[in-house]
């Protein structure tokens, strides 16, 4: 079953107020017999001005889904689109400068640059791309994130907090359309992702951004709008205003459809095995 989200949010969003959507997106990996379906014909509507997460077990296909969002993977079939713009046909070249001018990344991993200070990495995709920034917006978004007393700190002067703050502004900072997060509180204590976490909900909320964000985190997907829930490569179930309780209630219920279904085909396979 594939599906797209805004047909069950109150008031299916318009044309224009759709950040990035998906038709039929299929991602297979190798060929023949080894090949591995990571995306089955998935349908997509990313909602402008909305925090959304998607969430699934390991080797369900969200990180897959978000990449090929990005463009950061090519598909096997279907398209893309960003805005107005089908990614799915762009060259290498176009689909660089796409990347670099519409979208903001965040990943667990904060790449940061160890000899830069906090201002410097902010600023670094810009400064590549000869681009100056919007100055109000930078310290907009500087002040919303707290950061005006670290500028000039070196990473390695920062804490894990800190430094994913830096790597959110740095996000932040060319007022792209569409911001992806993959796991972004991953390598964060529970105070420290709480804080990001917080940082994202007020990008929506008080900068007017767009947020997708890849977790495995209840807690982390109660801070969205809508929780994607992807299995086997489909979009199996979204909740709008999630709960972390009912984030997690949902999930055990995968887990447990999965249970059943895995021991049935164990159970199937070579009885012999329960002697042992």
């Amino acid at each position: 079953m594939s599906t797209s989200t805004a047909e069950h949010s109150p008031g299916r969003a318009a044309a224009d107020r759709i950040a990035a959507r998906a038709r039929q997106l299929t991602k297979a990996y190798g060929s023949g017999e080894t090949a591995v379906l990571a995306l089955d014909s998935v349908d997509v509507d990313i909602a402008r001005g909305r925090f959304t997460a998607v969430m699934g077990p390991s080797g369900s296909g969200k990180s897959t889904l978000m990449h090929c969002l990005a463009g950061l993977d090519t598909v096997s079939a279907g398209q893309v689109w960003l805005g107005d713009t089908e990614i799915t046909g762009l060259k290498d070249r176009e689909l660089t400068r796409l990347r670099r001018d519409r979208i903001g990344f965040m990943f667990q991993s904060f790449n940061l640059i160890p000899t830069l200070n906090a201002a410097e990495n902010i600023t670094l995709p810009m400064d590549i791309a000869g681009q100056k920034p919007d100055q109000k917006w930078l310290d907009q978004v500087i002040d919303t994130l707290g950061l005006r007393d670290r500028l000039k700190h070196r990473p390695s002067q920062l804490s894990g907090g800190q430094q994913q703050r830096v790597a959110c502004a740095r996000a932040l900072a060319s007022r792209p359309e569409l911001i992806f997060a993959d796991e972004p509180t991953g390598n964060l204590d529970s105070r420290a992702g709480l804080e990001v976490l917080g940082f994202l909900r007020n990008a929506v909320d008080d900068l007017g951004q767009t947020v997708v964000m890849v977790t495995h985190d209840p807690g982390a997907a109660a801070h969205s709008d809508l929780v994607i829930f992807l299995g086997d490569g489909r979009i199996v179930d979204e909740m709008e205003r999630p709960t972390a309780e009912g984030v997690l209630e949902r999930m055990k219920r995968f887990d447990l459809t999965r249970s059943a279904f895995d021991g049935a085909a164990e159970n199937t396979s070579d009885v012999t095995l329960d002697k042992d």
